[in-house]
């Protein structure tokens, strides 16, 4: 259930999914969001159908309302919270737009190349326009970028879009939490990336200081 901190019951959360590897951490994001009876509105770019084909053999839809099935069946979350799914070509939906209010963005994961994008200010879908939107309006807008090692140029690219008020949450999972699956491991990263939008939906062991031995 979400927590007095969670403003999922107040305004939708917008998921963006790129084409970068580790599309679990996306399905992980909505299996908790969704399970806390949050609103999502997610769009997944044109590169991540061929990611989803590569890393599962599976095949993403492109009509909306039967990704939106899709990804509920990846998620396990057959009915609970609300999903709206948006063709990446759809520059005119509603996350396109200011006017639209929303409890920010998280693209989960993020390719370089669409970091590279929206540090230089370039909308060449609707998942980079929504994110551009999440700055232009001050919004919170949190990045997981999920790529090693990082070159000079992501490394510049993401410190212009730190300075511009993202935050970025690398895929880079914890052991003190002490995991005993591939679940466990990334659920550490959606959660931390969750914590920079002050939702608290995932079940996480958070550190709680050293045991004094006096």
């Amino acid at each position: 259930m979400p927590t007095a901190e969670t403003p999922l019951s107040a305004r939708p959360l917008i998921v963006g999914v790129t084409g970068a590897s580790g599309l679990i951490y996306a399905v992980r994001t909505l299996r908790h969001v969704l399970n806390a009876d949050g609103v999502v509105d997610l769009v997944a770019s044109k590169a991540s159908q061929m990611v989803w084909q590569a890393e599962s053999g599976i095949h993403m839809p492109l009509d909306p309302e039967k990704q939106e099935q899709f990804w509920r069946d990846q998620a396990e979350v057959p009915t609970a919270g609300k999903l709206r799914c948006h063709p990446w070509g759809d520059v005119g939906a509603t996350i396109a737009s200011g006017s639209y209010r929303t409890a920010g963005m998280v693209v989960i994961p993020c390719s370089m190349s669409t970091v590279g994008r929206l540090a230089a200010g370039l909308s060449s879908d609707l998942l980079e326009r929504a994110a551009d939107v999440q700055l232009k309006e001050g919004r919170k807008l949190v990045v997981v970028p999920r790529e090693t090692p990082f070159s000079l140029i992501h490394l510049r690219n993401l410190t212009t879009l730190a300075e511009a008020g993202a935050r970025i949450v690398p895929a880079i999972p914890a052991w003190y939490h002490q995991p005993q699956t591939i679940d466990d491991l990334v659920d550490f990263v959606v959660a931390r990336a969750l914590d920079q939008l002050d939702i608290d939906c995932v079940p996480l062991n958070r550190w709680q200081g050293h045991l004094s031995n006096v």
